[in-house]
């Protein structure tokens, strides 16, 4: 039996609907990202977010399901989008502890640059992990920033510096949660402390903070701190 083919007029028509497709859940998932980013998942409606998109409250529902099901895509984005700035990294493996300050840079820096993803995150938290908790990806996310920092600390473990017992999860959870909580509560602790901590000078002196404090914990030798 001979095979049939699909017309080329057919399939460059096909592929057009497609991408138009993936073009329209794209900017759905852009203006959600910054609308959620604002409001969290409780003050976020619909409508804002088909308004932002230049879109319509049906497109939502037909690529996405449900409100519910478009936070779980946007907090699924923006771990992907810090992985694949992470992975962006020119990291010298052969200088461990220069490779573990730039780690911590990276970190500290995006939380600055994307205050969003410190408030996707509050806000999922809020709800006790419940949506992110339905991402059948969840788990991809933690794999690849993992990654990096065991590569660093295990080449610090190589190179007889940094401490052989220590669990990359702990350090990466070490250096998260400092900016983290800095950030996140940044306010507050402003008004509570009688110090802007948004000051460049004290997010800078911060991050010093950060880095003395995780090579504290790693280094085989600990160093003086940074005066």
């Amino acid at each position: 039996m001979p095979t049939v083919r699909k017309p080329a007029a057919t399939a460059r028509k096909g592929g057009v609907r497609e991408q138009s497709a993936q073009a329209t859940r794209e900017t759905l998932l852009k203006a959600a990202i910054k609308v959620f980013g604002k409001q969290g998942l409780n003050g976020a409606r619909v409508e804002q977010i088909s308004r932002a998109a230049k879109s319509h409250d049906r497109m939502i529902y037909y690529y996405f399901g449900s409100k519910e099901a478009l936070f779980v895509a946007v907090i699924e984005e923006t771990y992907r989008r810090f992985n694949e700035a992470e992975a962006r990294l020119a990291l010298d493996l052969s200088q461990p502890v220069q490779a573990l300050r730039d780690v911590i840079a990276f970190m500290w820096g995006y939380y600055q640059k994307h205050p969003e993803f410190i408030t996707l995150l509050n806000s999922e938290n809020l709800h006790r992990g419940r949506h992110i908790g339905k991402s059948s990806k969840a788990g991809e996310y933690s794999s690849p920033a993992l990654e990096v920092l065991s590569r660093v600390l295990g080449s610090g473990v190589q190179a007889g510096l940094f401490r052989p017992e220590l669990r990359a999860r702990d350090v990466y959870l070490m250096i998260a949660s400092m900016g983290y909580f800095y950030l996140s509560n940044r306010y507050t602790l402003s008004t509570f402390l009688g110090e802007s901590l948004e000051d460049p000078a004290a997010l800078a002196q911060w991050q010093q903070f950060i880095t003395d404090a995780v090579l504290r914990t790693v280094l085989v030798t600990v160093p003086p701190a940074t005066p």
